[in-house]
């Protein structure tokens, strides 16, 4: 009889994976079963689920000391996703799945009856079988879907430890599936807001299209009910849709939050969290597993916050780096996760706390009542820094009879501004082949002051903007990407004066 099992899992730590052998040897002493190799309490607990799973599928452990040792010791091994390779490794030793081997990759949680349940995070873990050589990927059923997006890699599903053992050679006699199992999750997505509903913000417009166009940040400043949120929410529907590495990081992102089949979308994700959100909640985190916060769940997507204000500064200033670096590194104790966070945030704020800075009482308008200390204590929660790193910063007037008869039929539908998009893109994507940037919010500044020069002398107003100080050096930089984005909507081939001015009266209109 071998006395020595080996099979494969997946150690995850955000969404990177590395491939873990387990071992596992059977020895004539006292009866015992113990896991080594760095495990965390509920992978510890593994022994016990293994044990009793192995009963019920009609291939109990023998009564001897079994030890499992999962290689490379050093690597932090969290969660129940290892119980079904340290199964089908101990059966290996026994004899009973004489076909299960290290280049086998097993992911699943053991139930006390033998079923294998579905765990999170399986779309990187197959990504990490894939990178590492695996010869195939055995998950649970529940998994089967969500795992085979994974191009290049074969995939297997299984409904329980007995089908698993059967799969590496038992000589069991077969099982039917659970058709339980089989069912996936009804998808959730948001359904897509029309474009065309929204009337008398032709600023608002202009300035969601160009977003969507070039990947930018964007500020929507304006009194309560003047359409801030209307607009955030058609953002998405103007958007092209997800293609190739861009989708599978975001099904890799949803995996590991936990959306199972529902990972894969061809759609840009949406996330609008509560203004009541923690640090935790918004960038990532956790006391045990680190799970994916709202700005990794948004990637390739939108992360809207609206009453931006009245969110914890430091909450919104947590949002700095992954606004620059286009990722997110999460350190704990016991280690560090990095997630992709390269996602449009769009924030909306009213001018004042109670919503009327700016009126006009005297032809009518409703009077503002905070101080001008309140109001700036107010605006000063989302801070200079951040504030520099959003491209695209407009007012949005209140609508009026007069503006909705002038703009009647006048705002394009989502189908045709995702048209105008789509077209903007291809002119970015053929510009920037080669590069590793996919829209022109991704660009480098040292591509902007070389390759991507504007025409000579469009940028005298901001190089004069930059010496009073009132521009910095990231402002320049993002009012000419901006401007890149503009000259694209506009079919030039580099921007000109005329585009550089109205790329710095986006960012400058309130």
């Amino acid at each position: 009889m071998t006395e020595i099992g080996r099979a494969a899992a997946v150690a995850l730590l955000g969404v990177s994976g590395r491939l873990v052998e387990v071992e596992a040897h059977l020895t004539s002493q006292l009866p015992g079963f113990s896991i080594i190799g760095l495990p965390d309490t509920s992978l510890g607990e593994a022994r016990e689920r293994v044990r009793s799973a192995a009963t019920n599928a009609g291939c109990p452990l023998p009564a001897r000391r079994i030890t499992v040792n999962l290689t490379p010791a050093a690597i932090p091994k969290r969660g129940s996703g290892f119980d079904l390779a340290i199964g089908m490794a101990v059966l290996a030793a026994t004899g009973t799945a004489p076909r299960a081997s290290g280049r086998v990759v097993y992911i699943g949680e053991l139930g006390l009856d033998g079923r294998v349940r579905p765990v999170p995070g399986v779309i990187p873990m197959t990504l990490a079988a894939r990178a590492a050589g695996a010869d195939r990927v055995v998950v649970p059923i529940g998994n089967l879907d969500e795992a085979r997006v994974v191009p290049g890699v074969v995939v297997h599903g299984v409904d329980s430890l007995r089908g698993a053992a059967i799969d590496a050679g038992a000589l069991l006699p077969p099982v039917e599936v659970d058709p339980v199992l089989l069912e996936s999750p009804a998808d959730t997505a948001m359904p897509l807001a029309e474009l065309g509903d929204v009337v008398g913000n032709e600023v608002g417009v202009r300035a969601m299209i160009a977003a969507a166009a070039g990947g930018h940040h964007v500020l929507l400043l304006g009194p309560p009910g003047a359409g801030k949120t209307m607009l955030a929410e058609r953002l998405p529907g103007i958007m092209p849709d997800l293609r190739g590495e861009a989708a599978l990081e975001v099904a890799a992102v949803r995996s590991v939050a936990g959306l199972g089949s529902r990972s894969w979308t061809t759609r840009p994700p949406w996330e609008a969290p509560h203004h009541s959100a923690s640090a935790v909640a918004l960038i990532g985190g956790g006391s045990g597993t680190i799970r994916p916060g709202a700005v990794s769940r948004a990637t390739r997507g939108i992360l809207f916050l609206d009453e931006a204000p009245e969110f914890p500064r430091v909450v919104l200033d947590a949002l700095r780096q992954p606004l620059e670096s286009g990722r997110i590194t999460v350190h704990r104790a016991a280690g560090a996760a990095e997630f992709p966070a390269r996602c449009q945030v769009v924030l909306a704020a009213n001018p004042c706390p109670c919503g009327h800075a700016g009126a006009r009482p005297d032809l009518g308008g409703p009077a503002c009542d905070c101080s001008p200390t309140t109001v700036r204590r107010y605006l000063g929660r989302m801070s200079g820094p951040l504030l520099d790193r959003i491209d695209i910063r407009v007012h949005v007037q209140r609508v009026t009879t007069g503006a909705i008869r002038r703009a009647d039929g006048a705002t394009p539908t989502s189908a045709g501004a995702r048209g105008i998009v789509a077209t903007a893109r291809d002119r970015m994507t053929t510009r920037l082949e080669g590069t590793g940037w996919g829209t022109n919010a991704e660009v480098a500044g040292s591509w902007l002051r070389r390759a991507g020069r504007s025409e000579p002398g469009a940028t005298s107003l901001l190089d004069r903007a930059l010496d009073l100080g009132t521009l910095t050096m990231r402002g320049w930089d993002r009012v000419m990407r901006l401007a890149w984005t503009i000259a694209d909507l506009d079919g030039v081939d580099r921007p000109g004066e005329a585009q550089v001015r109205a790329a710095l009266a986006l960012r400058s209109a309130l």
